[in-house]
């Protein structure tokens, strides 16, 4: 049996951030080791044998198995209040792996139409191997009760969405899901357990890119899933060892570390983004804004009792374009800043800016956008923790020279 630390229970998720793994090796590092390892050795062929065959519990191969590794998936999953996770080699190999698992040709999953548009295509092209999603409403109950069928197994959601922050209500999705006999899996990117925990809310399994707030610093593509220990252990890392969606262990221990800071982080990013919400919002040039914590938010008072009162760092505005070329309108904010990062990614101490409609969401068809809500005049920005009034001064630069503006 691989060891845990020796910790005291009902610990706080701080600390459990700072202290859940496994414990130190003989050399007693303060610091968890990094085991950069393909393989491990065995002391004779008969103990092999026996841990190939899960007869005895050990590191064999670091394709499914390795002490960096599982020390990031326990500390996650201590976070996130359930007793198992596995870590994949994105959030995309996440999600993958989680329906090669569960599911077989012939079963069928309902889906948010607002998660992330990779999450959107990945989940079409299942179809050709027998599974069929029906796309709903994020935040309609009842289409997501009348998109059930006989054979569906799962329901997916990402709350909040990506890029418009809408909420759905977890507890009342794991009701319709349970009742049919079907699993609930949340994507819970936005938040991370700093901010929001699926499981006690219902939900069976978490999904989630490490590579966004878990990491929080941009320098790794990481996955995960947590759920049951018994239901990863029998049906998920099976796959993981025939199909190889490995979480490296340098990218595990880089995850590892950025959990430690997870949680101040969260709320001093989610702190700037209502400030500059806020802001946007008394913006002349600015014709809507979507962040939790604003009162205007359609599920502002659900998000603030899923998440702890807390919006996240993810602030979503539409700019006015009185001449009719929404992109040109937000093209010329975006291009217009000097600290804001141009890129799709999100979750970094850096705040960054996109356009949906042409990056993270440019795969899909215009209906698929305007079903979802994006519109070519959506910015995105995820906020860092550069000082608030730099980043106001930097959109200023492109939302003041807007005609609306002028």
């Amino acid at each position: 049996m691989i060891p845990k630390p020796d910790l005291p229970e009902g610990l706080h998720l701080d600390t459990l951030a700072v202290r859940e793994g496994l414990p130190a090796t003989p050399w007693g590092e303060n610091s968890e080791a990094l085991f950069l390892t393909s393989s491990f050795v065995h002391p004779d062929a008969a103990t092999a044998a026996r841990r190939f065959a899960n007869e005895e519990e050990a590191f064999v191969y670091s394709r499914f198995g390795n002490p960096t590794v599982m020390m990031m998936e326990r500390r996650l999953a201590a976070m996130e209040g359930t007793s198992g996770c596995i870590g994949t080699s994105s959030g995309m190999a996440a999600s993958l792996l989680l329906v090669m698992g569960l599911l077989k040709a012939g079963d069928h999953i309902v889906c948010s139409q607002s998660v992330f548009g990779s999450t959107l295509r990945l989940f079409q092209d299942f179809a050709r191997f027998g599974v069929e999603t029906s796309f709903v409403s994020q935040t309609d109950l009842g289409a997501w009760q009348a998109a059930m069928r006989p054979n569906t197994r799962m329901l997916f959601a990402e709350t909040p969405s990506n890029p418009l922050t809408e909420v759905c209500d977890v507890r009342a999705l794991a009701d319709i899901a349970h009742d049919a006999g079907a699993w609930l899996a949340v994507d819970n990117c936005f938040c991370s357990p700093a901010l929001q925990q699926p499981a006690k809310l219902g939900a069976d399994f978490v999904v989630h890119s490490g590579t966004k707030y878990l990491d929080g610093q941009g320098r790794v593509i990481a996955g995960a899933v947590c759920g049951p220990a018994e239901l990863i252990d029998s049906k998920l890392m099976p796959v993981m060892r025939s199909a190889g969606m490995s979480l490296s262990p340098f990218n595990a221990w880089v995850v590892l570390k950025g959990l430690e800071t997870l949680s101040i982080r969260l709320q001093a990013q989610s702190a700037r983004a209502l400030e500059l919400a806020q802001w946007l919002e008394a913006h002349p040039a600015v014709e809507r804004v979507f962040h939790p914590s604003l009162p205007s938010h359609p599920q502002h008072a659900l998000a603030m009792a899923q998440q702890g009162g807390q919006g996240g760092a993810v602030v979503s505005f539409v700019v006015r374009a009185p001449l009719g070329d929404e992109r040109l309108a937000a093209f010329s904010v975006i291009d217009a800043t000097r600290i804001c990062s141009i890129t799709a990614n999100l979750g970094d101490t850096k705040t960054t800016i996109t356009h949906p409609s042409s990056t993270s969401h440019g795969r899909l068809s215009e209906a698929q956008r305007q079903a979802a809500g994006i519109t070519q005049g959506l910015i995105r920005l995820a906020v860092g923790l550069e000082h608030v009034g730099d980043l106001k001064a930097d959109l200023a630069r492109g939302l003041d020279a807007l005609p609306a503006h002028r």
